[in-house]
């Protein structure tokens, strides 16, 4: 007869007891061990989220830092001014940031402004794993409208020695636009005693010159200068078969249809009225001393580098561009199509002793121009050549802005 197993109920419940026992000890370990790491994930995500929050009011900073460099005219200002935005900055331990090393700004060939800022945020939790800092960098670029304070009247572009000279006597005045210089030779320019430039900026690519005396406003060397702003834009004419006209003019009024002159000379000392249209010049033009010129509404094309006005001294000479039509703006402009800019040059003068005014785009960059005008009028020009020397000028310049239509007055941010 077999013996049953008796176990008595006591005894059942105290082992139950400690079967409970045992497996609370277990979760009790487990959860020590879980709490730092949980604790680190849960802090970490708010770390995150604060270094997010902190990355976002650093842009907002930067953004309208940026956007307000934009407007200024050189690196320097653009820097400062992005500087000014940050300057309230400060870590935890109240020490300054240090900007010089924090903040980089760049001035791009679009006219735009580029800055870059990196900080370090400090976070509250994720020291515990070793991770004292967190890096943060945020950028923006800002571009500000076309203003005639921050262009350029005259861009010569020539990477030749000597790009610029000015000789004594030489007066340049541009309260609103500036000279922009490519050459990085040396010299790049040369100035000499006896003359004043003053412009809003004198903008030289290359960082040597030689400065013989004068007085020279806003000189900016090793500058980003502006390229050239309308190469490939200028739709350049078919020739006619036939010349509209060509040898010789006689007589003291003389009244000129638009067509292609070829190698035309006004004998005398007449007074020349170019009639609204496009005139090509073949050749040389040739207008004697003490002749008028008014060209009113005119487009002047020279279809190869052999051809140009040669208007000698005395001359009293205004001349302005179409306000609509395809050459709408364009003053006088050469054939570039068919050879690289500045392989192939040719000297180009101006002279207009008596006064010269002259509006709208002057597109001479395979030209080596000599300007002798002596004027007390403001020329609104947008010149480009090749090199350039100023020779006993009282010269007087705005900005061309007749192509502009809705200009915005704010800077817009674009990156």
């Amino acid at each position: 007869m077999k013996k049953k197993l008796c176990i008595a109920p006591h005894y059942i419940a105290l082992r139950y007891r400690g079967m409970i026992r045992d497996r609370g000890g277990n979760f009790a370990m487990l959860a020590a061990l879980m709490t730092p790491i949980l604790l680190v994930i849960a802090g970490g995500a708010v770390d995150v989220m604060g270094a997010l929050t902190e990355k976002q009011h650093l842009q907002e900073k930067l953004d309208a830092g940026v956007l307000s460099a934009a407007t200024k005219t050189t690196p320097q200002a653009q820097r400062t001014e992005i500087e000014n935005f940050l300057s309230d900055l400060v870590s935890e331990d109240d020490q300054a940031i240090n900007l010089q090393d924090s903040v980089s700004v760049a001035s791009n060939s679009d006219g735009s402004v580029t800055g870059n800022f990196h900080a370090n945020f400090k976070p509250s939790f994720l020291p515990l794993i070793g991770m004292n800092t967190m890096p943060i960098s945020v950028s923006s670029t800002a571009i500000a409208p076309k203003s005639k304070a921050s262009g350029a009247c005259i861009y010569v572009l020539g990477n030749k020695n000597q790009a610029v000279l000015i000789n004594s006597g030489a007066r340049i005045k541009a309260e609103n636009c500036g000279i922009d210089v490519q050459s990085v030779s040396n010299p790049a320019f040369i100035m000499n005693s006896g003359s004043t430039i003053d412009t809003t900026r004198f903008c030289v690519k290359g960082t040597q010159y030689i400065k013989n005396g004068g007085t020279l406003t806003n000189l900016q060397v090793g500058c980003n200068a502006s390229t050239d702003p309308y190469a490939g834009k200028l739709a350049e004419p078919k020739l006619p078969t036939a010349c509209t006209d060509s040898g010789t003019k006689d007589g003291q009024i003389q009244s000129i249809k638009p067509g292609m002159h070829c190698d035309l000379t006004f004998n005398g000392s007449p007074t020349i009225t170019f009639e609204p249209g496009l005139h090509i010049i073949k050749g040389r033009m040739i207008i004697n001393s003490n002749s008028t010129v008014t060209a009113n509404g005119v487009t002047f094309y020279f279809p190869d580098v052999d051809s140009e006005i040669r208007a000698n001294g005395g001359l009293s000479f205004k001349a302005s561009a179409p306000t609509s039509g395809a050459y709408k703006g364009v003053l006088m402009f050469e054939k570039t199509s068919n050879v690289a800019v500045g392989s192939d040059t040719r000297q180009y003068i101006f002279n207009g002793s008596n006064g010269e005014i002259l509006e709208g785009i002057i597109y001479l960059p395979n030209r080596d121009v000599t300007y002798n005008s002596t004027t007390n009028q403001a020329n609104k020009i947008s010149l480009v050549v090749n090199t350039m020397i100023v020779n006993s000028a009282n010269w007087n310049l705005k900005p061309y802005d007749g192509l502009d239509s809705g200009v915005k007055t704010a800077s817009r941010l674009v990156k």
